[in-house]
């Protein structure tokens, strides 16, 4: 299928009402104006973007959620967006780019010959320029074929449909998809997909990928130093600390199932 397909398969499975839907081909160049704040950026955009589109606003008068604002946030509108990537593109760094120029919440579906991705980042405002909004934490799953795919990115995909999801306000019905994204990342650690609406299980769990991830790059660092090192003792001693941190690594793996209600 074409990226374009691919992602359509995404955001039909969000089952939006047909008023919610815009699907209107969005130029570069606006990207390029309110998201690029280097050259090297701006061309990230320009070279590595094959198409980008608007699919749906996700707005109080078009699928019946009211909007959310405190003092640190105000969501008036939830940007349903995709990006198909060419291949030789910058993906993280453009998914960081578009968060970031769109001043609402974005659900982000990207597109690329590995298959599509999901992302999702929670924005405040600034405490220094009025109008300004900052990106929170990005949250994005890897790629995966949205046809073709697992038993835990189908039972994802069926997670997505907006009937599924918390209707308080914007920002819960956001934070539902985003939990969601997370709940598959679990899924790919630990072999089981599992959404929970219990705040203390799901920021259990986010701590426990998050603590993952870093046990897995301090893992993947010690692996290169005994791959170097050429006193024996020093060898010794760094495996000691890789079967150490797969221990712990072993251990968040199972904080995660935690997460199942």
């Amino acid at each position: 299928m074409t990226a374009d397909a691919n992602m359509r398969v995404v955001v039909d499975a969000l089952g939006l009402p047909a008023g919610a839907r815009v699907d209107a081909r969005v130029p570069k160049k606006l990207l390029v104006e309110q998201g690029a704040p280097t050259p090297a950026d701006r061309r990230a955009i320009q070279d590595g973007i094959a198409e980008l589109q608007w699919f749906a606003a996700c707005k109080p008068a078009t699928i019946g959620v009211p909007s959310f604002a405190d003092g640190t946030r105000e969501y008036l509108e939830i940007a349903i967006v995709g990006c198909a990537f060419r291949t030789e593109a910058k993906a993280a760094r453009t998914v960081e780019l578009i968060h970031r120029a769109i001043p609402y919440p974005v659900l982000l579906v990207t597109a690329d010959e590995g298959g599509v991705a999901i992302s999702a980042a929670h924005k405040r405002r600034t405490q220094n320029e009025a109008g300004k909004v900052v990106v929170d934490r990005t949250v994005a799953t890897g790629p995966f074929d949205p046809v073709r795919s697992g038993e835990n990115e189908r039972a994802f995909l069926s997670s997505l449909a907006l009937v599924e999801q918390p209707r308080r306000d914007l920002f819960s019905l956001y934070e539902g998809w985003l939990t969601r994204i997370e709940a598959l990342n679990a899924a790919r650690l630990t072999g089981s997909f599992s959404v929970s609406s219990n705040e203390n299980l799901i920021e259990r769990r986010r701590a426990a990928i998050d603590e993952f991830e870093r046990l897995l790059r301090e893992s993947t660092h010690l692996r290169s130093q005994a791959a170097k090192a050429r006193q024996i003792s020093l060898r010794v001693d760094l495996n000691q600390r890789i079967k150490s941190i797969e221990r712990a690594m072993d251990d968040a793996r199972q904080a995660m199932l935690g997460g199942q209600p």
